[in-house]
Parts: structure tokens; sequence; C-alpha cells
């Protein structure tokens, strides 16, 4: 006899498929028109299908239904998200991007963090009752890095394509491969100074004893107050923090990734691997170092982003992507978007938003924690160091780009989550530990909230006004696309060259050739063909093939 199955997982994947569908069908609209992206419309369906509305999608029934099970769950869904778009992203950066541009990612991830973890440590001390500056600390530590995610949408986007220069694009995907997973040191810096501090504010004995928490390695540390004083916290933190998570975990993903590419050109040699193979490396390989990485309890998230800079180290791998025509990795991106975004709207924890018997947070004193985090916490840093990165950053206006959009987003909920498992519980610490990992979670989610609608809101504002300032797209560096098929758009910054090809403009990926480097100095150039760079064709194509490809009218692109 049929009967009526709403399990989790058949309301789960009903959802998801039923969003991808509908977004699918006026995509170009959403991204292209409306500036809106994957990040807002899934984080929306994700409220109103989750516990708060519809009561659909319940992360806390899921499972055996534990009591905290919903904290396992986030964490996993963040680190299997972020590291994937970190591979992804970092390899599409130019060859050797973190080499060359040394300087420019020292100065965003030294200098530049440090002010915005100190600036929106005031902002935290300024609107949130009952914390200390330590726990101010922490807490600003967890919405320091801009979001590897939202960071991408933003110097990739369409948006972008028109009115971003190429080299402030790049460094703003750069900096946010690596300064999502570069964020420990400044956490780890201010968990450290409160597990050590001197005198134990309470007896042991008052708080149930040391405490003993698994983190996410499976191997038990001390969490808690244990003594020692700043010199045996800025001991611990130089061992476990800088030379086992951050070094250790570059090293780590400099070896994957290298290892990947040699493997890759030796199989290319030998005719042994093919396409779908080849494409889905990106993919292998951050899945990869989610699993070892998490499993000796080191930096996943800057393995990640290292592995794919090593990954397209020369910049073979990206053009053989290409010759490949490569929309796996793309489409991979948009379904963890999807995925990631709506559990995130799913699991927002709305009563912590307002809990002025408990806490002492309202949701007045969020609202202007949102406009001053917004406000100071990232511009004032940008405005003090872009003088000092020429290249990328060429005026004040580019620099208030790059501080305002730096966003906030899964990133800040995968430090949320890295936290509660390196804290005491509520209720099992003095009050400093207390009060910070109560608030923790309300402040953090609600800035996440704040970011992706601020921010994924304020694109299609900038762009109407931009329109009626009468601001031109940027119209350098025109490069032939071969047209995939009569039905696909013009993409952004693009005009129809002919039935067979686009003209596009300001294109994120940087041409191969060396003559094809980006020209800031002219923002129009002629449509006259001489002016356009023909598109790439394979190197081993023979002549009669090039002639066949030209006559088809389904293109297959660069």
């Amino acid at each position: 006899m049929p009967t009526l199955n709403l399990s989790d997982l058949n309301v789960v994947t009903a959802v998801l498929g039923a969003f991808t569908l509908l977004y699918g069908i006026i995509s170009v609209k959403i991204k292209q028109a409306w500036y809106l992206g994957e990040a807002l419309p899934a984080m929306v369906l994700g409220i109103i299908l989750g516990p708060v509305a519809a009561r659909f999608l319940d992360a806390s029934r899921w499972g055996l239904a534990e009591e905290a099970q919903v904290s396992e769950i986030t964490l996993g869904v963040t680190r299997i998200v972020i590291c994937l778009q970190l591979v992804i992203a970092a390899y599409q950066l130019p060859q050797k991007y973190f080499w060359i541009r040394k300087k420019e990612m020292l100065i965003c991830l030294i200098p530049i963090m440090t002010l915005m973890w100190l600036l929106t440590t005031a902002c935290c001390l300024a609107t949130i009752p009952k914390i200390t500056f330590l726990a101010g600390l922490a807490i600003a530590a967890a919405c320091t890095c801009t979001d590897p995610v939202l960071s991408q949408a933003v110097a990739k986007g369409p948006f972008s394509d028109k009115y971003v220069s190429r080299p402030l694009r790049e460094i703003i995907s750069a900096e946010a491969c690596l300064n999502d997973g570069f964020g420990f040191p400044f956490l780890m810096l201010a968990v450290y100074l409160l597990r050590h501090a001197e005198p134990i504010p309470e007896p042991l004995d008052a708080v149930g004893g040391a405490h003993r928490l698994m983190i996410r390695s499976g191997s038990e540390h001390e969490v808690g107050r244990l003594g020692g004083g700043p010199g045996e916290a800025m001991k611990q933190w130089f061992l476990e923090t800088w030379l086992y998570y951050v070094i250790l975990s570059a090293v780590y993903g400099v070896a994957v990734g290298t290892v990947a590419r040699l493997a890759i050109k030796f199989s290319l040699r030998k005719r042994w691997i093919d396409s779908e193979s080849y494409v889905l490396f990106p993919t292998a390989i951050g899945l990869f170092i989610v699993g070892t990485a998490g499993a000796v309890g080191t930096n996943d998230l800057l393995a990640c982003a290292f592995s794919g800079g090593a990954l397209n180290w020369d910049g073979e791998f990206m053009d053989e992507l290409e010759r490949r025509h490569d929309e796996v990795n793309s489409c991979i991106d948009v379904l963890l978007n999807f995925g990631g975004f709506m559990y995130l709207g799913a699991i927002i924890p709305w009563s912590e938003f307002h809990d002025p018997d408990g806490t002492g947070i309202t949701i007045w004193r969020l609202f202007l924690l949102g406009i001053m985090v917004f406000a100071f916490r990232r511009i004032p840093a940008i405005f003090i160091c872009y003088k000092t990165m020429p290249n990328i950053v060429q005026n004040w206006r580019e620099a208030l780009f790059m501080g305002y959009f730096g966003p906030i987003g899964i990133g800040a909920v995968f430090y949320v989550e890295h936290t509660r498992h390196i804290v005491p519980k509520p209720g099992e610490a003095d009050s400093e530990f207390d009060n910070m990992i109560r608030a923790l979670p309300g402040t953090i989610y609600f800035l996440v909230v704040f970011s992706i609608v601020g921010h994924g809101l304020s694109i299609p504002l900038l762009d109407a006004i931009y329109k009626r300032m009468g601001v031109q797209p940027i119209q350098d560096d025109a490069i032939a696309i071969r047209r995939k098929s009569i039905h696909v758009p013009n993409p952004a910054n693009a005009a129809l060259g002919d039935e067979d090809t686009f003209i596009a403009y300001n294109r994120f990926r940087r041409p191969s050739d060396p003559e094809a480097q980006p020209r800031r100095h002219s923002r129009r150039v002629s449509h006259s063909r001489a002016a356009v760079r023909p598109p790439n064709y394979p190197e081993e194509d023979s002549e009669a093939e090039k002639k066949r490809l030209q006559r088809r009218t389904i293109r297959y692109g660069v």
C-alpha cells in the first residue's frame, strides 16, 4: 500500500533539487540583471523552510537527533564547502600568483588582518555586554577573515566583469583564499591567553575541574583555565598554532598540490587520464585534504588553498582545463553554494539575537554592531595600507571597494563551531569563558546574516548608481570566445562578435600568452578584429580540425 514518506532525506533532496531547478530557469536574470548571486536566495529559502517557519529543514531531527549534533553537522558542512571552494579558487588564480604577489599577500595577511581583528574587537566591546577584552578578541577572530565563498562571487561576478579591474579582483580572490585559514593564529592567541591567565579567576573545583573536550582530530586537549601566565600562552601559541597549524598545513598543501601536478603531467604524456578524471582533480584534492588534514588535526583550510596554488603553479593545469572545456568545477561551486547557504539559513539561532536577561544581547545592539562592523572592520585598515600596494589598488575608490566588500559568511560559522570544540561548554567554566561562549553564536550568526543581506543587496544598488552616474564598463583586454551554443546568452561585459563568437572584456582569467597581460591605461578599445585576441585552439589540433571547428554552428567554449 503506497504511503507518504516525508523522511528527512526525501525532504532535503527534494528541496535542494526544486530550488536548483527554479533558480536555474531564471539564473541569467538573477545573476546578470539583478546581481543577487546564489547566497542570498539560498539563505532566504533555508530560513523559510527551516525550524523558524515551515519546519521542513531541521538539522536537530536528522540522524540520531542528539543534542549536540547540529554543531557537529555544521562543522562538517562548512569544512566541506569552504575547502572545496578554496582549492577551486586557488587554481583559478594566475600561475605563481601567491609568489609573484607575495608582498601584497603579506600586507593583506599581517597588518590588514591584525587591524581588522583589533577594530572588530573594539566594535564588539562597544556593543556586546558582559564580555572582557580577551573574550572580545576571541569573538572578533571568528569574523576577521573575509569569506572565501562570498568573496569569489564579488571577484568573479558579472558586476566585477563590468566595473572592477582585474588586478583588484585577483587580490580579493587570493586574499580570501589564504586569510580564512590564516584566522587561526588570531583565534588561538585569544584562547591561549584565556586558558593560561593568572591568577585563575575561580577555583577549578568551583567550575567542575579541568575540562577536556574532543577536538576535530579526535585527540584530547586541555581546555578551561590551566594557568601558566602569558609566557606559557605565547609558547603554546607559537608551537601549536604557528608550527603545527599554519606552517605544517602550508607545507602539506604545497606537497599535495605539487605531487598532483607532477602526476597529472606524467599521465597526460602517457595519455592515461580522461577528461572526466582530469576536471575532477581539484574536488578530489579538496576531499583528500579535508580527510587527511582533519585526521592529524592540522589546518585543512590553509592546506587546501596552498594545494590549489601548487596545482596550477606553472599555469598548465588551467590551460588544459580550458582546452577540455571544463564546466564541472563551476557546477560543483554552484551546488556547494546552494546547499551550504540553504543549510545556513535553516540553522540560524534566532533566539540568541535577543536575550536581554541572559547574555544581555538585544537585536538593537546587534544592528548597531553590524553597522559598526561594516564601517570600521575593514575599510580603515585598507585605507591605511593601500598605498603600499600600488600595482593592485591604484586609488581611493578601489581601496573603498576592496574595504567594503570583505563579506562575512560560511567561514565565520566554521570558526564559531571550531571555537565551541576548544573551549568549555556553557555553564562549565568561570564567568569570563561562559559569557564569551554564550555571546559567540548569536553575535557571529547575526553578522553573517547582516553581511549576506547587506553585501548581497549592495551590488545591485551600486550598479544602479553607476548607471545613474554614467560610469562605463571597463573595455580592456578584448578576447574572442567561441560560442558554446546558439542559445547561450551574452556573457557580462561582452558583445556579439559574429554568429560564432563573443567579444568579452576584462575577464577574470588571465590570458596564457605573455603578450596578453592586462592593460589599465585605456578603458575602451576598438571593436575591430585587430584589437581582439582569437580563441585559443589546442596546440595538438590539426589545421583541418581548426577549420572544422570554425564551421560548426554549435561551438564548444574555450
